[in-house]
């Protein structure tokens, strides 16, 4: 079978049809199913870093080099891949779970239990990982996996699901059950979307574009997940240095991913002293040490303390994914408030402040998946929230909100037990 071209129907299909093995697959077998595919991953390592060598070759020139580190693998990145199956092993099975007991006074049990979603489809774009994460997660949650990455990285991700393919086969289970789309075209993306009656469940993870196209044109359920429009209040009760220790992590520690800093809300109080310092640290060391500044988009008011580059319409609705943030100079925690209602892609949300009473009102009152009080927006992950890795970050609010583990991967069904009873 190898080299045939499948048609992405076909895939969806075989999918269907393992399903229900993989549904009624104990957790001692899904275990051992995830152990030998970390195995077979790391095992792999040279074809993987050979296709990898591949895709960033045809990739230069054509991303930034900020995509082009999330596009890289090596071999420390594929041994974290492999830790990340491993530990999905670790943590608890999900299905089977019962979820809510309810005794009749008529004798009927009534057990509401958590069972797999069936057919899982994803499509991801240039982050290769990602093919191991969510296979790892939709295995273990009992559903066939259907993988549709992007074109960048098809060959990382070939690689990689043909080694995760032998090892679950070594348990015993099919390997229908995981299928990566070879169509790297919008068609393929397309059906997947359509794919009623054999995709139970469509999570995409890129950029807004892929996912604003599968919400609106999906037929088959979606879960939203987040572009990261992800803000840090500095409030005018903040300890400046933690407050910097913050904004510098959450925005350069990895500015590729959506849990990145985007937008920096500094309290009027405080913002002739401490942008002068920020710009210090996100600008001038980075500089003096080798490393990329960051560019520095500064409202009317910031401008006027500190030199950068002029805010356009846009810049506090951008995702940048680079070394650029936005600064905003505010009157109240009530405008930054309002400013993050108004912008937010409702993903992860900070503030920095010594005052307990403004962080109570800035946690309650902030819409988002997830909100912080002196801690960077970089946390927003399924492995820092012990999830294991995750599917992706949900930005929704019905069924699935923020980092998207095992349970997340499930739906319940209501099992009723009685003996003889009729209404």
């Amino acid at each position: 079978m190898r080299g045939e071209m499948m048609t992405t129907m076909e895939l969806l299909r075989r999918a269907k049809a393992a399903k229900t093995a993989m549904a009624l697959a104990d957790t001692q077998t899904k275990n051992a199913a995830l152990r030998a595919m970390a195995r077979e991953l790391v095992a792999a390592q040279e074809e993987i870093l050979a296709a990898n060598a591949l895709d960033l070759s045809a990739a230069k020139g054509t991303v930034s080099d900020v995509m082009l580190d999330r596009l890289a693998l090596t071999p420390e990145r594929i041994e974290g891949m492999a830790r990340g199956m491993e530990q999905v092993a670790d943590l608890p099975d999900p299905v089977g779970q019962v979820l809510r007991r309810v005794d009749r006074p008529n004798g009927l049990v009534i057990e509401r239990t958590a069972v797999a979603m069936g057919v899982i489809a994803i499509i991801y774009e240039s982050r290769p990982n990602v093919t191991s994460d969510a296979a790892a997660l939709a295995l273990k949650a009992g559903s066939a996996c259907v993988l549709r990455g992007g074109k960048e990285a098809h060959r990382s991700a070939a690689a990689i699901v043909t080694a995760l393919k032998r090892g679950l086969e070594q348990a015993g289970l099919p390997a229908d059950a995981l299928a990566l789309v070879e169509d790297t075209s919008r068609t393929s993306a397309n059906e997947l979307m359509c794919a009623s009656g054999l995709v139970d469940l469509l999570i995409p993870r890129g950029g807004a574009g892929l996912i604003r196209a599968c919400v609106d044109n999906a037929t088959v359920p979606v879960i939203e997940t987040g572009t990261g429009i992800c803000h840090i209040y500095v409030d005018r009760d903040a300890d400046p240095d933690m407050a910097l220790d913050i904004v510098t992590n959450a925005k350069c520690s990895r500015p590729s991913v959506c849990n990145a800093a985007e937008v920096c809300l500094v309290h009027k109080d405080i913002a002739a002293g401490f942008l002068p310092r920020l710009r210090q640290r996100l600008v001038d060391e980075r500089k003096a040490a080798g490393q990329i500044p960051v560019e520095l988009r500064l409202d009317e008011r910031s401008a006027q303390i500190i030199d950068g580059v002029k805010a356009g319409e846009a810049d506090f609705d951008t995702e940048f994914l680079d070394y650029i943030m936005a600064v905003k100079v505010v009157d109240s925690v009530d405008e930054a408030m309002d400013h993050i209602a108004a912008h937010s892609t409702g993903h992860s949300e900070c503030i920095v402040t010594d005052n307990e009473d403004t962080a109570r009102l800035f946690l309650n009152g902030v819409d988002a998946a997830a909100v912080y009080h002196n801690a960077s927006t970089r946390f927003t992950d399924g492995g820092e929230f012990g999830l294991g890795c995750e599917m992706g970050i949900s930005t929704q609010k019905l069924h699935a909100r923020g980092p998207m583990g095992l349970e997340e991967l499930c739906c319940y069904k209501y099992v009723i037990r009685g003996g003889g009873q009729i209404r």
